[in-house]
């Protein structure tokens, strides 16, 4: 391949469907690269490329890190973008899962090279994972938003046409090259506490693999997210427990969700992302002036 995507192979693939998450500002609690990962450990995906990272990443901003080998051997793990490819059980068709970081750089190129190999690989719909906080319950299910930006795949699909205006991220721009390509898109947003941002969130993971089966007309193995699911409930309801402002916040917020179930109005995918960027941009502002006070005592 030319430019910056590294070929390894070329699968033969079966009515291609493309999966994309990205840790960052699409990926509120890890939620999004959870699910991703997720199906490409259990459908026993296999990488066949990825993208030269010298192209698309500030090193400054995302940095490699160095691991040891053995105690001794120095090794430089580089961000990685990455391609595999499996097969979606009992559908008859394939998956291409990218996974990888948000790039720092050149994204209306990224975009353009993403699209370039759906297309090539004769891609049918392009689906992206995100995740996102909002006032919800970590004790309840997540609520999924999904949108797309062609009026007959959000009938087909049964999902919304996205109306949101504002600042976005990968997902937003990659989203615009398939329309321009002419390549069916779509995007799914999981939204995960705010008060929990800290955890990696099983349960938004799990709310995307359903919602994306649901969508492909088939149903996943989720036992394992299931069951870390709960587990994700019991340490967060503990950490809950040890404020009782919190913990009379959480009650308020499934007493709403109980109220207006599926009802729930949660905003847009990038619409919740830019509140998700407010959001952390106020917390590190707290974070830091809690520390000035500390430092001036």
């Amino acid at each position: 391949m030319t430019g910056s995507l590294r070929l390894e192979r070329r699968p033969t693939l079966r009515r291609p469907v493309l999966v994309a998450a990205f840790r960052g500002w699409n990926d509120g609690a890890q939620g999004a690269s959870l699910a991703a990962s997720y199906l490409a450990q259990s459908w026993d995906a296999r990488r066949f490329a990825d993208f030269d990272p010298e192209e698309y990443f500030d090193f400054q901003a995302t940095r490699p890190h160095v691991v040891l080998e053995e105690g001794m051997t120095r090794r430089i793990d580089w961000p990685e973008t990455v391609f595999y490819h499996a097969e979606i059980p009992e559908t008859g068709r394939d998956a291409v899962l990218l996974l990888g970081i948000e790039p720092n750089l050149r994204w209306r190129t990224f975009s353009d090279e993403v699209v370039g190999l759906a297309s090539e690989l004769g891609v049918e719909l392009i689906v992206s994972l995100g995740a996102l906080l909002a006032d919800v319950p970590h004790t309840r299910p997540a609520p999924v938003t999904g949108s797309a930006s062609d009026p007959a795949l959000v009938r087909e699909l049964g999902l919304a046409a996205s109306r949101y205006e504002g600042p976005t991220g990968i997902v937003g721009v990659l989203h615009d090259a398939c329309r321009r390509e002419g390549l069916a898109s779509a995007s799914l947003w999981a939204a995960v506490p705010h008060y929990a941002s800290l955890a990696a969130s099983p349960r938004a993971a799990l709310a995307l693999c359903a919602r994306l089966a649901e969508l492909l007309g088939t149903s996943f193995d989720l036992g394992d997210l299931e069951r870390a699911s709960e587990a994700y409930e019991r340490q967060v309801s503990e950490a809950v427990a040890q404020d009782e402002e919190t913990e009379a916040y959480v009650r308020e917020l499934e007493d709403r969700r109980d109220t207006l179930g599926e009802e729930l109005d949660v905003p847009s995918g990038d619409a919740l992302a830019a509140e998700l960027t407010r959001f952390l941009r106020d917390h590190e502002a707290r974070r830091r002036a809690e520390g000035e006070d500390e430092d001036s005592s």
